[in-house]
């Protein structure tokens, strides 16, 4: 799993949550190693994306994951709710989204739905 954050605060928030979940993390500090990291490991299942990020944002990033990358999911991260913003979430090709602060049982009901039912699949 890929988490693409640039804030060490959230990014320690993300470990300390998953620390008893059986997940390999990178880390990803702007979009253009988020996409430098998709595009270079194919054994990343999911990314999570914050949206905000220097160097390049998350819709930058997902605009240059998708076309090589078009059934990776990208769960966007945002501290931005309101419906414009989801709408352009969603606009954007996000998989899903999951807002800041972060909910530990939504963050665990994202993974169940998009990381740990890909084996149901085959």
């Amino acid at each position: 799993m890929l988490i693409a954050e640039d804030d060490n605060i959230n990014y320690l928030l993300f470990q300390k949550m998953m620390q008893h979940k059986n997940y390999d993390i990178i880390r990803a500090v702007n979009g253009q190693m988020a996409v430098e990291i998709c595009l270079n490991n194919p054994s990343i299942d999911l990314v999570l994306m914050d949206i905000k990020m220097p160097i390049m944002d998350g819709f930058e990033a997902i605009e240059q994951i998708q076309p090589i990358r078009p059934n990776l999911p990208i769960i966007a991260q945002t501290a931005y709710s309101s419906s414009e913003d989801k709408a352009k979430i969603e606009f954007a090709g996000f998989t899903d989204y999951i807002t800041k602060p972060l909910n530990r049982e939504r963050l665990f009901e994202l993974l169940e739905q998009y990381l740990d039912n890909k084996g149901d699949e085959i």
